[in-house]
């Protein structure tokens, strides 16, 4: 990862430009070394385990700067901390694979800025027998390397671009902004328990007014890209609820039409839509006085095409939405949703990361 391959960049004219092929090439090795040995600390031990994407990748390739040395360091240590959690409520994974693809590599003065998107793949043990296959996710990252002496780089520094929930490879949780309370009062609901196992509550899948399936389906088509019929919020305070909000009309959700900023109405028109149709607290607020849905009392009752929501800092206002769209026989409810994007994540491993937080299940 070092010598002749990086001196173009590094010698380069000191005005920002493109990373050549292969300098950015090398960058995303250097990436996906970092990021595939935080997905191996997750991966149970196994004789003859080797990460299937990454059998001979070498962490010894990669240089650290002395701080990203130990940043990394007590990353893969929480990562196990994690991994033992998980552990304790029967969840494990036996394989993973992690790629790592370069959207922008650009070069100025000696540094480096690059751009990539991850996607990586963990297989479910089967502990119980009825786990999904796996789960997905695509998550975004900002690296940032040093040029020295004799053309090779140092990375000092890889950080999530991504709002929403952290991906479970990536140790620290983000930082969520504080709202303050307008001391108005809204239909907020009941914070759900996250004791597990949770007493049932069974769910009638069909037969009703909604179509559960449906909803399942639309979001684990989308999970990794955008349908084009809707505009994207990736960009402006993250797509969760504008996703959870297609798969519902999917579904059987009918519109509400009215003023877009009166959080009792619901709708998407092609140009614009209701601060519901897209904000995770006017969603909520919505949802529970048109009576679309209702709290359950644990959010381990969560079923296919019911909602999970999270408050990260408790500081009053919701912060992600999620939808179910499976659930095993064990009573653990997998969710799909954009910002990270991810498919069929265990609620398990979202409160393993957030274990502190605030949640509320809605049942549809």
């Amino acid at each position: 990862m070092s010598g002749s391959l990086f001196a173009y960049s590094a010698t380069a004219e000191p005005g920002p430009h493109d990373a050549d092929r292969a300098t950015a090439d090398a960058f995303g090795r250097i990436a996906d070394d970092v990021l595939s040995q935080r997905t191996d600390a997750l991966v149970e031990d196994q004789a003859g385990h080797r990460n299937s994407g990454h059998a001979g990748h070498n962490s010894s390739k990669t240089r650290l700067s002395d701080q990203l040395k130990k940043d990394e360091a007590a990353a893969i240590q929480s990562l196990k901390s994690r991994k033992t959690r998980l552990a304790e409520l029967g969840e494990a994974y036996t394989d993973a694979d992690t790629t790592v693809a370069v959207d922008k590599a650009t070069v100025v003065g000696g540094k480096a800025t690059v751009q990539v998107t991850e996607h990586t793949t963990l297989t479910y043990k089967k502990v119980r027998g009825d786990e999904p296959a796996n789960t997905d996710f695509k998550t975004k990252y900002e690296l940032t390397l040093t040029s020295k002496k004799g053309g090779a780089w140092e990375l000092t520094s890889i950080k999530s671009q991504d709002s929403g929930v952290v991906a479970v490879n990536e140790p620290v949780a983000a930082k969520v902004a504080t709202v303050n309370d307008d001391g108005n009062q809204y239909p907020d609901g009941t914070p759900a328990s996250t004791k597990y196992p949770a007493p049932a509550k069974p769910k009638a899948m069909t037969g009703g007014a909604y179509d559960y399936a449906a909803m399942a389906k639309y979001a684990e088509k989308y999970w990794s890209s955008y349908n084009p019929a809707y505009r994207k919020f990736s960009g402006a305070g993250g797509d969760c609820t504008n996703f959870i909000s297609q798969a519902l009309k999917a579904g059987g959700w009918t519109p509400v039409p009215g003023s877009s900023s009166d959080y009792r109405n619901w709708w998407y028109d092609g140009t614009r839509q209701s601060d519901s149709w897209v904000g995770v607290n006017e969603w909520a607020w919505f949802t529970l006085s048109n009576q679309r849905a209702a709290n359950l009392a644990n959010v381990y009752q969560a079923d296919v095409g019911d909602i999970v929501q999270v408050d990260f800092n408790k500081d009053g206002s919701k912060d992600h939405s999620m939808m179910v769209t499976y659930r095993s026989g064990a009573g653990m409810p997998y969710l799909t949703y954009h910002s990270t994007n991810t498919y069929r994540k265990s609620l398990a491993s979202i409160i393993a990361s957030y274990p502190n937080a605030r949640y509320f299940a809605y049942r549809t």
